[in-house]
């Protein structure tokens, strides 16, 4: 396998007149701040746009980014194993913004939180609402057991299976008409 290549937030800086930036973020997560000129390709949605991600990756170099990192390298891999080349941005949005670079959010837009914050609420409710019907009845403390069981495993293997749940909420999907607007650009 190919190694990831891995750009700083200061190299991709320097190059982003040159890249073709893919943000594999929810749509929400994008609206909450993006690199500028970057493109929304959910993680989920990447199959789909492989044409035009190769079509993109001919004219030039791919910088995928997400919100740390992780996310990115997980869509670098899947790219490269599809013979396409693209490179993460180290430290993903995150580390963008505290360098003092500058995000774009689209105009009017009502950005939803950002996943790991809608992860840690939706975790943090559950394992109170199994703590607290526990008092009553002892079994629902199973619900906050399992959902400890679940960070652990999420901590571990480095995926998260709540975050997939709820970016198929309604304010985490890319409406279609933005979507195929975007590959229909990357085509160029």
């Amino acid at each position: 396998m190919t190694p990831i290549i891995a750009l700083t937030a200061d190299q991709a800086h320097v190059r982003l007149h040159e890249l073709t930036v893919i943000d594999v973020r929810t749509p929400g997560e994008y609206a909450s701040g993006h690199l500028p000129g970057a493109h929304n390709i959910p993680l989920d949605h990447l199959d789909v746009a492989l044409p035009s991600l190769s079509a993109a990756a001919e004219r030039g170099d791919l910088l995928v980014v997400c919100a740390s990192g992780a996310r990115s390298a997980t869509a670098c891999e899947r790219l490269a194993d599809q013979g396409i080349n693209a490179a993460t941005l180290t430290g993903g949005t995150t580390a963008w913004t505290q360098l003092g670079h500058d995000t774009h959010r689209p105009a009017g837009s009502r950005s939803p939180w950002a996943m790991d914050r809608q992860v840690r609420l939706a975790a943090g409710s559950l394992v109170l609402t199994g703590l607290l019907a526990g008092q009553r009845w002892s079994a629902a403390r199973v619900l906050s057991a399992g959902v400890a069981g679940g960070l652990v495993f999420s901590a571990v293997t480095n995926t998260c299976g709540m975050a997939r749940i709820l970016a198929r909420l309604p304010y985490n999907r890319p409406a279609a008409i933005d979507l195929d607007a975007t590959l229909a650009a990357l085509k160029g």
